[in-house]
């Protein structure tokens, strides 16, 4: 009912057989499972994000919200494809339940199921279907029969289209779809119906899936004092500016999204009462107009209050959305992508980017959309002085530039970047003090309504608290990194006869410091021990607490004690420092002239041996309580033979866990995968134990230890 902020784009589907088969797919996929609203998300290239292709029946601003997501998002869709499942909220209270951000920013009665579109040994995108709220508890056999088929054929149709050379590959900006009628119009019955209609004393409208009106009968524009012509192919709060308010608007987004009969009264400039009733179908929303007051109904709104202009409803909801999500990022770069994901859609952006100062010098803390030379052109740049006339000039208000031409009377000396033109310059300010400016860029002129730089002026303040979140964590995480990295071995000593290699992974920026430490100690000539453990938390304490548990542990290994006794002792000392931390650890003594090794366990995981042409053997004996717990704890030791040429794998728990998998088959497949050959690559092993997607996003840090026997010399 209310403005958009910018017209939906739409691809000529008929010059593309596989995306017009895509569009018929969803208008099925919807029909047959008796939805009102359908999506079809595809897999970003990178396999990080999913883009809308295509819907039908979403208002275009809420679709535009949500037109970019990332798999590791709180959200429905981006979680049935992050565990490859059928996703089912039932309704609003189970939207809040179990995604309350997303429930935040869409407050209205749905249900939705999402199934990942899967095929080919590949999982393509996610099929969305939305029904009112209350349509049912749970999905139909028949339902969901229906998605399954309709999931089945969109991965048919998208494996096809790709081994042809020709991916469907998401747009820009999602196609929205108005359904096709089961057969042609006829211009004499559309007539008869409209004559009808004009003979009842109520006003009627008909809204296309846009808000659109399609068609207005006459007593409905006499009650509005329009001609129908006016209307036609306009939307009401468009033509009628007492209709543009937050209110109706959101009460428009409640009757197609929920499928239900929504009703609000608005005041007509003459002093008169209207009431409009909305009731949504797949094809639009038919608009009851009547005059006077609502009968209060308690289904339906009462009769607004005088309200004003404030802030609109619709830039609540997304400025709630974003919150939300902005309140996970701990990078500026996440910071920026999050940013660009829900406005550069919206508002039709092409560019973002978030600039600070250093030494008199800017510096580009992250962008999107920015082609590299652009960014490499802005870094390090002087910083550009506004015009002197300008002087005093409030860098800290936000500054709009609707052209090049507007842009160089401010900044006489600015530099033009990937030909963008028209800036929104949006300070980050925090405190009192600017951290930064953001900066919204786009390829053409562009006019900034009032609202829109209320509303963008609002956004910096969300981004500012975002950046300034991250930049204290980057440099809490760097100085937690670097106490973590001087206390962790820099080398491990040469021993004959003994090679090895280990690898330490810290978990992924945004994630606490981790606990894990490995170590090696020499013995004598022909004896090392070789150690591993996980201390409890994440933080500053836990890494300083690692420390202190490998140098007693060197210590007392140093001074001829056996495994048992080393864990015994470190025991009783970490219990004395930190009597509520406890500590995972595993501790091995080889000696290489005999070719043995005795182990003892604190509760850490079994190790794996790899011997030559013996299967890889789980070390799975009986272990001793974790560090930390009773004074009086002892520790059994377990004895073993290792050949030349045999391989032993020590490990922490951050390798191996994954969320719903079984830690005994977690065990299982590592040893699968544990491969060893005489002459390989200690180090590419170890490599080789890592699973490629642990490198890019970890909830734990992770340390590896391979040891080898090598064969004895003549």
């Amino acid at each position: 009912m209310g403005r958009r902020t910018a017209e939906p784009v739409r691809e000529h589907a008929a010059h593309r057989p596989g995306r017009a088969g895509l569009d018929d797919l969803l208008i099925r996929a919807i029909t047959d499972a008796g939805a009102h609203i359908g999506i079809v998300y595809l897999l970003a290239d990178d396999g990080r994000g999913l883009v809308m292709d295509v819907q039908l029946g979403m208002p275009e601003p809420i679709a535009m919200s949500w037109a970019r997501l990332r798999v590791g998002d709180p959200v429905p869709a981006a979680r049935a494809v992050r565990e490859d499942r059928l996703v089912w909220i039932s309704g609003r209270e189970d939207l809040a339940r179990q995604f309350p951000s997303a429930a935040l920013s869409l407050p209205y009665h749905f249900a939705v199921a999402v199934r990942p579109i899967r095929g080919g040994g590949r999982v393509w995108g996610a099929l969305m279907l939305v029904w009112p709220a209350g349509y049912s508890h749970a999905l139909s056999r028949e339902q969901l029969d229906a998605i399954d088929a309709s999931c089945s054929a969109l991965a048919g149709l998208l494996q096809r289209e790709a081994d042809r050379g020709e991916p469907i590959t998401p747009g820009p900006r999602p196609r929205i779809l108005n359904p096709r009628p089961a057969r042609a119009a006829d211009t004499a019955s559309q007539l008869v119906a409209l004559q009808a209609l004009n003979r009842l004393p109520e006003g009627y409208c008909s809204l296309d899936v846009e808000g659109r009106i399609a068609l207005i009968t006459a007593p409905a524009a006499d009650l509005l004092s329009v001609y129908a012509s006016e209307l036609q192919g306009e939307r009401l709060g468009e033509a009628l500016p007492w209709l543009d308010d937050p209110l109706y608007e959101d009460l428009y987004r409640s009757a197609v999204l929920s499928g239900r009969v929504t009703a609000f009264t608005a005041r007509h400039p003459s002093g008169r009462l209207v009431t409009f009733r909305l009731f949504p179908g797949l094809t639009g929303v038919t608009v009851r107009v009547t005059p006077g007051a609502l009968d209060h109904d308690p289904a339906e709104r009462p009769p607004p209050h005088e309200i004003g202009r404030p802030t609109r409803i619709i830039a609540l909801h997304e400025m709630l959305h974003l919150a939300t999500t902005l309140a996970r990022a701990v990078t500026a770069q996440e910071v920026i992508d999050l940013v660009a994901d829900h406005v550069m859609p919206v508002y039709d952006v092409q560019a973002l980017a978030i600039l600070t100062t250093e030494g008199g010098r800017m510096r580009v803390a992250a962008s999107r959309g920015y082609s590299r030379q652009a960014v490499a052109e802005l870094d390090g740049q002087p910083v550009i002085p506004p015009a002197p006339e300008l002087l005093p000039y409030d860098a800290a208000r936000p500054a709009f530039f609707e052209s090049w031409a507007d842009l160089r009377e401010t900044y006489p000396e600015a530099l033009a970047s990937d030909d963008m033109k028209a800036w929104a310059f949006l300070p980050l300010v925090t405190s009192g003090r600017p951290i930064g400016t953001c900066i919204l860029a786009y390829d053409r002129p562009h006019h900034f309504e009032p609202d829109e730089r209320a509303t963008l002026t609002a956004l910096a303040g969300l981004i500012a608290q975002a950046f300034e979140r991250a930049r204290l964590y980057d440099v809490k995480h760097q100085l937690a990194q670097c106490l973590q990295s001087s206390l962790l071995p820099h080398t491990l000593p040469e021993i004959p006869g003994l090679e090895l290699a280990a690898r330490y992974v810290p978990a992924t920026p945004g994630m606490d410091i981790g606990g894990d430490f490995y170590d090696l100690v020499r013995l004598s000539d022909t004896q090392a021990a070789a150690v591993i453990g996980d201390v409890q938390g994440h933080d500053v304490t836990a890494a300083a607490l690692m420390g202190q548990v490998r140098t007693a542990i060197r210590a007392h290994a140093t001074a001829g004690a056996s495994p048992g006794e080393v864990l015994a002792h470190t025991n009783r000392l970490l219990i004395e420092l930190a009597p509520d931390r406890f500590t995972s650890c595993l501790y091995v003594s080889i000696d290489l002239e005999r070719h043995t090794a005795c182990l003892a366990s604190a509760g850490h995981l079994p190790p794996l041996l790899g011997r030559p042409g013996e299967p890889t053997r789980v070390l799975d004996s009986a272990t001793g309580l974790l560090l930390g717990i009773d004074p009086e704890a002892e520790y059994p030791t377990l004895d073993l033979d290792l050949p030349p040429g045999s391989v032993l794998t020590l490990y922490t728990d951050g390798l191996i866990e994954q969320p719903g998998v079984d830690l005994g088959d977690a065990i299982r497949d590592l040893a699968a995968r544990f491969n060893p050959t005489p002459d390989g690559s200690l180090r590419d092993l170890a490599e080789s134990l890592i699973e490629p997607a642990a490198l890019e996003q970890r909830a734990d840090d992770l340390a590896i230890l391979l040891l080898r026997c090598a064969p004895t010399g003549p």
